[in-house]
């Protein structure tokens, strides 16, 4: 593996520190910086306006390496979903999903997730690690290498990046927080605050200290109207309840230029969460939320113990809150016939956890060694 220093991990400020260390002018760092966002290059001598000798110089201490595609698939509908390859040798997924003049990629922020949300098929897969902020920002190069970067098509392919893949991103805080200063750095991808989304389950401390570092949009992956259904669903709430977390998202809006609303995410399942009881107290929890409500239907995945919810419930619950004064979005389903859609990413992961060991022993599907 290799000891130079990744430049896809450095923010501006770190590379302009970093230009300094090898005594270079810092003038220099935002050269570079816009050759690797603007320009998504992956060779210094692709770098036309920086000398042969500072080339030759970073060359010796310095390295572009975005992470490596295992599998791409293409959906009927248009949605990209590559499965990369992390430095030793996991796998994560990203997705870009096109809509018109819009295109959002779905970025991950660790391997596995360290959660274990009852209805997600990331979550069963254990966790492994926290990506560094070459991985996370990586995703973005990559995917701006495959299908255009506006410096050389002229054109914003990716117009929205929102932290909704693999992991729960105020969990890996450090790298999350550089990965969005440079989406929104003016000399990175120039991203407005408005179209870099962190979707949070709920912890608590990290919602709290993101708006000191990174003022972006929010969304709050919700699913439950109380606390006895949302501890089954999101077990993070055991630790942070609805009572506790609300005000913390509430207090985020309060201070954010980005995010003056929450998306509050909400999966569909079928006679769990979607009865029009359900729909009422949802409304109750949060009427004094600035928020708009994302209904979404749940994709299966291999031994999901839960369905989806019918059409004709969906809405239903859907109208009951618009009745209430709520802004309602059902999601459209994208790239579900690559598993590309919410809910359904799954990399390799080396589970340090041993979630899946620990269910099939509670199963029954493994037997206890004893030793004698």
């Amino acid at each position: 593996m290799s000891d130079k220093l990744n430049l896809l991990d450095l923010t501006r400020d770190e590379m302009v520190e970093f230009f300094k260390e090898i005594d270079e002018k810092p003038f220099r760092a935002p050269q570079v910086f816009k050759w690797l966002h603007q320009f998504v290059a992956d060779d210094f001598d692709q770098m036309t306006n920086i000398s042969k000798s500072l080339k030759e110089k970073l060359k010796l201490v310095s390295e572009i390496r975005g992470p490596e595609i295992i599998t791409e698939q293409l959906s009927d509908d248009g949605t990209i979903k590559w499965a990369l390859k992390t430095k030793d040798g996991q796998a994560i997924e990203t997705v870009f999903i096109p809509d018109g003049e819009r295109g959002t990629l779905c970025i991950s922020s660790q391997v596995g997730c360290v959660l274990n949300c009852s209805f997600c098929s990331t979550a069963q897969q254990g966790f492994n690690r926290n990506l560094t902020t070459a991985e996370i920002v990586g995703q973005v190069w990559l995917a701006a290498r495959r299908i255009g970067a506006l410096r050389t098509t002229g054109k914003r392919r990716i117009s929205n990046v929102v932290f909704m893949g693999m992991g729960e991103p105020l969990l890996n805080f450090e790298p999350v927080v550089n990965s969005c200063n440079i989406l929104l750095d003016d000399f990175g991808y120039g991203l407005s605050k408005r179209r870099v989304t962190i979707s949070t389950s709920g912890v608590v401390p990290g919602l709290d200290k993101l708006i000191q570092q990174a003022d972006v949009a929010l969304a709050l992956s919700l699913h439950a109207p109380n606390n006895q259904l949302r501890d089954e669903l999101v077990p993070v709430n055991k630790k942070y309840p609805i009572e506790v977390l609300l005000p913390s998202v509430k207090r985020y809006l309060d201070d954010s230029s980005a995010s003056k609303k929450v998306t509050i995410e909400y999966v569909m399942l079928k006679g769990v969460n979607d009865t029009a009881a359900h729909a009422r107290e949802l409304s109750r929890v949060l009427k004094d939320m600035p928020c708009k409500i994302n209904l979404i239907p749940f994709n299966p995945f291999p031994k999901t113990r839960y369905d989806t919810s019918t059409r004709k419930d969906i809405e239903k619950f859907g109208e009951i809150l618009i009745k209430k004064g709520f802004v309602v979005v059902t999601r459209r389903t994208r790239g579900e016939d690559i598993d590309a859609a919410c809910g359904q990413l799954v990399g390799q992961v080396a589970d340090r956890t041993r979630r899946e060991e620990r269910l099939q022993r509670k199963e029954g599907k493994i037997s206890v060694k004893t030793v004698d």
